[in-house]
């Protein structure tokens, strides 16, 4: 059974017995908060393995919350929102959220991206702990993005695509694969594939120089253009 411990930021009372319950029987340790300060207080507290994060938290709402979080750790976050205008989606995903829901939705479906989140952020593979490619180097075990010299800040989920790209060695690889091999993505996940676009946008930006190795491949997905 897991023991990952797990913070859930939310208020409306209904929605948090629904996970409270269902993650306890999956065998989490379940942390609650009702407001956004005590939430980021809990976070730092509890040092939680993934925090459920709710957009519309009062005192301090979930995106500010977020900002503080991505600029503290690489925790991983599941946001969780009622609203369903896509720039709201993707502001979240841009403050570094590694993946959003939205109200109301299924049970499973919720679990099964837990579960991803939380497989896709262990411990590093010790194998080819150091992946190079012209200007960009990684340091898998360190967590460590370097962009012709200079340091990156990447989310836990733009790491996983970048790893997966460098490790593929310049094979384009298809939204598919990717999101198969970052989201944990299958058939009862309804994620859109235009989620990985959103990601390769921010990557590129946030790549500089280097942006350009992370390139298109028409009708396909994406690969590392190597030397």
């Amino acid at each position: 059974m897991a023991q990952e411990k797990i913070l859930v930021v939310e208020d409306d009372k209904d929605i948090v017995r629904l996970l409270k319950y269902n993650l306890e029987k999956e065998g989490y340790r379940v942390v609650v908060a009702s407001d956004g300060e005590s939430g980021l207080a809990a976070a730092r507290k509890e040092r939680p393995d993934l925090l459920i994060l709710d957009v519309m938290v009062p005192k301090l709402d979930g995106f500010e919350i977020l900002k503080i979080v991505r600029r503290e750790s690489r925790l991983p976050v599941l946001m969780l929102t009622a609203r369903k205008q896509e720039v709201d989606r993707v502001l979240g995903l841009e403050l570094g959220a590694d993946d959003y829901v939205v109200k109301p939705f299924g049970v499973r479906e919720l679990l099964a991206r837990v579960k991803a989140l939380l497989r896709r952020s262990g411990p590093a593979e010790a194998s080819a702990a150091l992946l190079r490619c012209g200007g960009l180097e990684m340091d898998v075990e360190r967590y460590e993005v370097r962009a012709r010299g200079k340091a990156v800040e990447l989310t836990t989920k733009e790491f996983e695509f970048l790893k997966i790209l460098l490790q593929a060695g310049g094979r384009a690889l298809s939204r598919d694969q990717i999101l198969e091999k970052v989201w944990g993505y299958d058939r009862s996940m309804d994620i859109d594939t235009r989620t990985v676009d959103q990601h390769v946008a921010r990557l590129r930006e946030k790549l500089g120089p280097e942006a350009p190795r992370v390139a298109t491949v028409k009708n396909v997905g994406y690969r590392i253009k190597p030397e």
